[in-house]
C-alpha cells in the first residue's frame, strides 16, 4: 500500500504550486475576469510543459500518467486556474494520438478544448473554453473532427463564474477529419472520461482551499468573545466536509489505480470520482462561504470565486446527477465504457500477499473448524462468542492478530490486520470479546505484577477466559477522564466502589479491565488508575441492558469489591499513561467491512425483489443508490487504508483515525436507512438471508455513531487536527 508521490512527483508537483501560487493568485484571477482567461499564465504553464504531460513521448510529449495530470489539476483546482486547462490536457493528447499537429497547442500560442456531444446530433453546443478557444475537438457522427472557430464565432457572454465558455454552431466552421472509425471513437470516448477525473481532481483542490480559506477565517473572527471556530456549529460541518473532500480526491486517486490495474469496475469508478466530486465540492464551498457569514456574500473575500468556479467546471459537462445514473448502469446494467490508458500509477491500495495468505488461512480454519450449527449464532456482538472456538482460534495464533511479537502475537504489518478483519467478516464472525481481551494481554504484559502475568495472562492467551472493558459510566459517556468509580487504599490492596455502564460481556467475561479514581485532588485525567477485576469477585453485580440490535450489554455494581495491589496495572495515579498502551493496537479502524456486507446483501436482496414484474436490480432508481451506497463504501475504505498506511509507515497523523471512524459510521448509518427503504416491505421481515442481514444492519448501524467515540467528539478531534481550528464549544 503506498499513498505517496515519488520523488520525481514531489518535484514536479512543487514546480507548477509554486508557478499557480504566483500566477494564478486571486489577484491574477480577478484580474482575468470577466473572460476567464489569462494568456500570460496559459503561456507560462506551456512553457512549463503543462500542456505536454498527457502527449506520449513519441509524439514529443512528456508521456507521462493520468496520476500526474490529476496532481496539476488539483493545484488548478486550489488556485482557480483562469483557463480550460483540464480540457487542453485531453485535447493535445487526442490530437497527438491522432497524428495532428500540435505545436501552436502546446506552446500556449493556441488555445484548443473539446465539445462533449455528437455534433451530427447536437451542433450547437456549449464549450468549456469556447470564448478563447481556435480549435475544437469534437466527434461527428463516426468521425473525430477538428474545428477551426474563427474570432468572430466565439461571443462572449455573461456567465454565473465568469469563465470562458461559449455556445458555438460546431458545423457551422471549417474543420478536418482526424480520424474516423470505432477505434477513433473509442479514443474520443476514453478522452471525456480522462476529463472527468481531471475535472474531479481540480473539484477536489477547490474544495481543499475553500476548507483552508474558511478554516482560517474561524480562527481570525471573534464573536461573544472567542473565535468562531470553537463553535460546533462551526467546526463540525468544516469536519464532515473534510471527510468528503478527501474521501474525494482519493476516489479520483483510486479510479487511475483501477484503470491501471484493468480492474472491471474501472468504468464505474471514474464515474463515481466524478460525481462524488461534483457534489462535495459544491456543498463544501457553499459551507465555506457560510462560515464568513454576510462577509461571504462580498466581493471583498475570495470565497465567493470558489464558490462559483465550484458549479462552472463540473457542470459545462451538464447535470452531475447523471453521472452517479451512469455509474449504476456501469455497475448493474452492464453498461461499457471506453477507458483511457492510465499510465504508471505509484499509488496502490493493495494489502499485500502477506494479507491474502492470512486471509487464505483464516478461511481454512473456518472450513476445517466451524460448524453450520456454529454460523447460526455467529453475531456482530459479544453474543456471537463461542468458547470452543475462541480456544481454537487460539490454539493456531488466530485470535489475537494485533498483539506484537512479544506479548504471543504475530507481529503482524497493519496491513495484514486490516485483511484479517476482512477475512473474519466474509465468513460472518465477529469476535469483539477477542479485541478487548488483547487489549488486556498487552496491558498486563506491559504493567502488570509477576503475579498477573503468571496467573492471568496465560488464561486469556489460551482463549480459556475473556475480559470486559470497565470505561465507560453512567454520567460520563465518551469522557473516560470524568470517571467516578472510587478505588480506595484498604491494608495491603484495594477497596472498588462505583457503577460502570454498558461493561459488554461482563456476564462471559472473567475479569473487567478497569479505569477508577484515586485521586479526587487533581485534574481529572492525573487520578485515575488502572486495576484488573475479577468478576467473579465478592460485591461484583452485573445486571443485563438490552438493545434493540438483539445484544446484551450491561451495568456492572461493584459494592466493597476487595482486591491486591498485585492486580493494579501500572503507577498509581497514573491510569491515562497505562491506558495509552493499547494504542500499539492503533489501525484505522472504522466500519467499511459492515458496509460492505451490507451492500453485498442488498445487491443479492435487489436481484430477488420484483418490481413492475422485474427484479429490483434493474430498476434505474435502485441502480442509482445502490451506486451512492458503492461509492460511500469505497471512501470509507479509502479512508481506512490511509490512516492505515500514515501508521504503519509512521507518516504525521492528522486525525486520520477519527476520520475514518466518524466518515464511515455516518454512511453506514446513512446508507442502512436507505437500502432497508429500498428493499422494503421485506426487509422487514428477519427471513433468513438478505433481508434478515438488511434488518440487521440497519439496527446494528444506530449504534455505530455512539460507540468508539461519538462522531460529535470525533469532529472535534477532526477540525482542531485536521483543519487547525481551536478547541470546539458547543
Amino acid at each position: 500500500m503506498n499513498f505517496e508521490l515519488t520523488e520525481d512527483q514531489e518535484m514536479v508537483r512543487d514546480t507548477f504550486a509554486r508557478f499557480l501560487d504566483e500566477h494564478s493568485s486571486m489577484a491574477r484571477v480577478r484580474a482575468a475576469m470577466p473572460s476567464g482567461f489569462d494568456a500570460d499564465l496559459w503561456k507560462g504553464l506551456a512553457e512549463l510543459g503543462a500542456l505536454l504531460i498527457r502527449v506520449p513521448e513519441d509524439a514529443g510529449g512528456l508521456g507521462l500518467g493520468l496520476f500526474d495530470a490529476a496532481l496539476l489539476m488539483e493545484d488548478a483546482g486550489r488556485t482557480l486556474v483562469s483557463g480550460p486547462l483540464a480540457e487542453a490536457l485531453v485535447t493535445a493528447r487526442l490530437i497527438a494520438l491522432f497524428g495532428g499537429d500540435l505545436d501552436r497547442i502546446v506552446s500556449g500560442e493556441t488555445v484548443a478544448t473539446l465539445a462533449f456531444r455528437d455534433v451530427a446530433v447536437e451542433p450547437v453546443q456549449w464549450v468549456a473554453g469556447g470564448l478563447v478557444a481556435e480549435a475544437v475537438v469534437a466527434r461527428m457522427g463516426d468521425e473525430i473532427i477538428l474545428v477551426s472557430v474563427p474570432a468572430e464565432a466565439r461571443v462572449a457572454e455573461d456567465n454565473l463564474a465568469s469563465t470562458p465558455m461559449a455556445e458555438i454552431d460546431l458545423s457551422a466552421h471549417p474543420r478536418v477529419t482526424l480520424a474516423s472509425g470505432p477505434e477513433a471513437l473509442a479514443l474520443f470516448a476514453a478522452g471525456i472520461e480522462e476529463w472527468k477525473l481531471l475535472i474531479a481532481a481540480g473539484l477536489a483542490g477547490i474544495g481543499r482551499e475553500a476548507l483552508k480559506l474558511a478554516a482560517a477565517y474561524a480562527c481570525e473572527r471573534h464573536q461573544f468573545g472567542q473565535p468562531i471556530g470553537t463553535f460546533q456549529g462551526i467546526s463540525h460541518p468544516l469536519a464532515d466536509l473534510l471527510c468528503d473532500i478527501d474521501g474525494g480526491r482519493f476516489l479520483v486517486w483510486k479510479a487511475i489505480r483501477d484503470l491501471h490495474d484493468g480492474e472491471a469496475r474501472a468504468g464505474a469508478a471514474v464515474s463515481i470520482a466524478a460525481w462524488w466530486n461534483a457534489d462535495a465540492c459544491a456543498r463544501t464551498v457553499a459551507q465555506a462561504l457560510h462560515t464568513f457569514g454576510g462577509y461571504g456574500l462580498t466581493t471583498e473575500y475570495d470565497i465567493f470565486l470558489f464558490n462559483l468556479r465550484a458549479k462552472a467546471w463540473p457542470l459545462v459537462l451538464g447535470d452531475p446527477q447523471r453521472l452517479i445514473e451512469e455509474a449504476g448502469r456501469r455497475l448493474y446494467a452492464g453498461e461499457a465504457a471506453a477507458l483511457p490508458d492510465a499510465g504508471p500509477c505509484p499509488i496502490d491500495f493493495d494489502l499485500g500477499d502477506d494479507a491474502r495468505a492470512l486471509a487464505a488461512e483464516i478461511d481454512a480454519f473456518f472450513a476445517a473448524n466451524v460448524t453450520p450449527e456454529m454460523r447460526e449464532k455467529f453475531h456482530y456482538s459479544w453474543e456471537g462468542y463461542n468458547p470452543e472456538l475462541n480456544r481454537k482460534l487460539a490454539a493456531q495464533n488466530l485470535l489475537y492478530l494485533g498483539l506484537p511479537k512479544d506479548v504471543g502475537g504475530r507481529g503482524l504489518s497493519a496491513y495484514a490486520k486490516i485483511a484479517a478483519m476482512d477475512a473474519f467478516e466474509h465468513q460472518g464472525y465477529n469476535n469483539p470479546a477477542a479485541n478487548v481481551a488483547q487489549m488486556v494481554a498487552l496491558i498486563i504484559h506491559r504493567f502488570g505484577t509477576d503475579e498477573l502475568k503468571a496467573d492471568v495472562l496465560p488464561q486469556i492467551m489460551s482463549g480459556e477466559v475473556i475480559c470486559s472493558l470497565g470505561y465507560s459510566e453512567p454520567g460520563s459517556g465518551s469522557d473516560v477522564f470524568a470517571a467516578q468509580c472510587r478505588a480506595t487504599p484498604d491494608g495491603n490492596g484495594w477497596r472498588i466502589d462505583g457503577t460502570k455502564m454498558f461493561t459488554s460481556g461482563a456476564n462471559l467475561a472473567s475479569y473487567v479491565l478497569m479505569l477508577c479514581r484515586t485521586n479526587p485532588d487533581v485534574a481529572k485525567h492525573k487520578g485515575l488508575t488502572m486495576f484488573i477485576v475479577p468478576l467473579k469477585a465478592d460485591g461484583v453485580t452485573i445486571q443485563p441492558v438490552h438493545t434493540f440490535q438483539d445484544e446484551r450489554t450491561n451495568i456492572t455494581f461493584y459494592d466493597g469489591v476487595k482486591i491486591p495491589d498485585s492486580w493494579r496495572l501500572g503507577e498509581v495515579d497514573g491510569g491515562v499513561r497505562t491506558m495509552s498502551a493499547s494504542l500499539e493496537l492503533e489501525h484505522g479502524g472504522g466500519f467499511a467491512k459492515y458496509q460492505r456486507k451490507m451492500l453485498e446483501a442488498a445487491e443479492t436482496l435487489c436481484g430477488e425483489v420484483r418490481h413492475h414484474g422485474k427484479p429490483l436490480i434493474e430498476d434505474a432508481s435502485a441502480q442509482v443508490r445502490l451506486a451512492r451506497t458503492t461509492a460511500n463504501v469505497w471512501a470509507s475504505e479509502l479512508l481506512i487504508y490511509r490512516a492505515t498506511w500514515v501508521i504503519a509507515e509512521k507518516k504525521p497523523n492528522l486525525a486520520y483515525g477519527p476520520m475514518a471512524k466518524m466518515f464511515s459510521s455516518e454512511k453506514f448509518l446513512s446508507d442502512a436507512r436507505d437500502l432497508i427503504d429500498l428493499t422494503a416491505p421485506v426487509s422487514l421481515s428477519k427471513r433468513t438471508g438478505a433481508a434478515a442481514e438488511i434488518n440487521m444492519f440497519y439496527r446494528h448501524a444506530q449504534g455505530s455513531t455512539i460507540y468508539g467515540g461519538t462522531s460529535e467528539v470525533h469532529r472535534s478531534m477532526i477540525a482542531e487536527r485536521g483543519l487547525g481550528l481551536p478547541r470546539t464549544r458547543a
